[in-house]
């Protein structure tokens, strides 16, 4: 089998398991060199056991990978700092940062409170942005040096709760939303390094979406974390440099590229509030539907 990210540094944030687990485990097994970062906190936040870090570094160096367990905060400025530096130091390189980790704390809006708004928008929006920081800025920096593209990936995690609207979840969906935005954007700026930046949308089973809802074992076999694995696995090898800016929606069944906003129906600017009423009606029956959580147009 060819080894897709053969010597290949590759961070993995929220690794001790669901997901990241995976992630880990097949990039490892394609030759990756992997830093399993995780608090081990539950899935509400709270918590810290790095025991199932270290275990899952353990399951990679029994079946002959390398991999280590970090517990750096990467919603912590200087904890992502941290975990940049002491990859580097400790592999001499880095070659990937995948963006996983997160935390619920779902909560209808008339009754959601600061500290459930305030936990969540840190772990998923700041969890995401810090750790890309320091590692844009080392790529930059040894871009400079060499004056080569680095070949280097950011990964990150966004969601049909942020990209279709989940209702229970204004916190959640605003920080998921929020990185595609980032990772759009930061495709468009770090394109100039040789740095490529994608988002995965996934659908899986994993402790974060157990109890939801009933699922038949045929829909957990589609939700199955190895569906998602491998589009990582290809988009942190230096095989994907032509892909980036792009949301991709992967599990349940589906392989798909998510679209963004377009404009849609359009009329001529009007300035008078008394007549544009009728105008803005028509616009929005003639626009297309926002979509359900399945991605389909809402009835």
């Amino acid at each position: 089998m060819s080894l897709l990210c053969q010597d290949r540094v590759v961070i993995v944030t929220g690794a001790a398991g669901g997901i990241g687990r995976e992630y880990a485990l097949q990039l490892a097994s394609h030759g990756a060199k992997v830093v399993v970062n995780d608090l081990g906190t539950g899935r509400d936040g709270h918590g810290r056991d790095l025991s199932a870090a270290h275990a899952v570094v353990a399951e990679i160096r029994a079946a002959g990978g390398d991999a280590i367990a970090n517990g750096d905060d990467i919603a912590d400025w200087k904890g992502a700092e941290r975990l940049i530096a002491s990859t580097v130091e400790h592999y001499g390189g880095l070659h990937a940062v995948v963006s996983n980790a997160g935390i619920l704390r779902d909560r209808m809006l008339v009754n959601m409170e600061e500290n459930e708004w305030d936990a969540v928008i840190n772990v998923h929006l700041k969890g995401t942005f810090a750790p890309a920081h320091h590692a844009a800025v080392y790529w930059r920096n040894l871009q400079k040096q060499t004056g080569e593209p680095v070949n280097a990936r950011i990964i990150t995690t966004s969601s049909s709760s942020g990209l279709f609207g989940n209702i229970g979840q204004t916190n959640y969906g605003a920080a998921k939303a929020g990185i595609a935005a980032f990772t759009v954007i930061a495709a468009r700026e770090l394109k100039r390094y040789g740095i490529t930046a994608n988002s995965i949308s996934p659908h899986a089973q994993t402790r974060m979406t157990e109890g939801l809802r009933e699922r038949t074992a045929e829909e957990i076999e589609k939700r199955h974390p190895r569906w998602i694995a491998s589009v990582v696995v290809w988009l942190a090898s230096a095989h994907s440099q032509d892909v980036t800016g792009r949301v991709f929606e992967v599990g349940g069944g589906h392989l798909a590229v998510l679209e963004g906003w377009h404009r849609g129906p359009e009329a001529g600017p009007c300035d008078d509030a008394t007549l544009i009423g009728p105008i803005i009606e028509e616009l929005s029956r003639r626009a297309r539907r926002n979509a359900d959580m399945a991605g389909n147009d809402l009835d």
